[in-house]
């Protein structure tokens, strides 16, 4: 195992004065706190997924998107366990880490913009409970397009017409606009009235 060579190496240079059992007592504390630092990611990651999974369910989100929902929240766990792993390692410094992990965020915020917008937007109108699966929705005012809703995800909803189209509609775009719910008129009034 050449990362737990590599660990080794690095805790008993930072500790050149300790030796036998001192530098073993290093090894072990470092070990733990890294341990313990894991398992707070991967606790607090999980909770969020559950959290978000169960707001998209109770908008009528299909199943797709809850797997969709666990494999960002991995992505962004395996990252940040990447980041504790080597901040408490001591490969790199707190402020190293802070530095990278800065541009990097900026680099995907700019580069995923728009998605990050139709999924922050698709966070908000599933916990809001604006639109479910299979409302009767209107967008874009009085003479906007018509239809119902049949699919629910974090980017886009999908609408199918009167005359059996569908429309894909970027969930940005429709938290944006004016939505007529046709036929939620009482669940919306109820969440108005609390």
């Amino acid at each position: 195992m050449p990362w737990l060579q590599a660990l080794v190496v690095q805790v008993t240079s930072t500790n050149s004065t300790t030796t036998g059992v001192e530098g073993a007592g290093s090894l072990v504390t470092t070990l733990a706190e890294l341990a313990v630092s894991l398992g707070i990611v991967i606790i607090v990651g999980s909770l969020l997924s559950r959290f978000i999974i169960s707001i998209a369910r109770r908008a009528g989100a299909s199943r797709q998107t809850d797997s969709s929902i666990r494999d960002l929240m991995g992505v962004i766990v395996l990252l940040v366990a990447l980041g504790v792993v080597s901040t408490v390692s001591g490969f790199s410094s707190y402020f190293t880490a802070l530095t990278i992990s800065g541009v990097a965020g900026l680099a995907a915020s700019l580069a995923l913009q728009n998605t990050l917008s139709n999924i922050i937007s698709g966070i908000l109108m599933l916990r809001d409970g604006v639109v479910h699966v299979g409302d009767d929705i209107q967008y874009g005012g009085p003479g906007g397009l018509r239809g119902e809703v049949i699919r629910l995800s974090l980017r886009s909803t999908w609408l199918r017409t009167s005359d059996g189209h569908i429309a894909v509609i970027g969930n940005s775009n429709l938290s944006a606009g004016p939505i007529l719910n046709h036929s939620a008129t009482g669940r919306l009034e109820k969440k108005l009235q609390n």
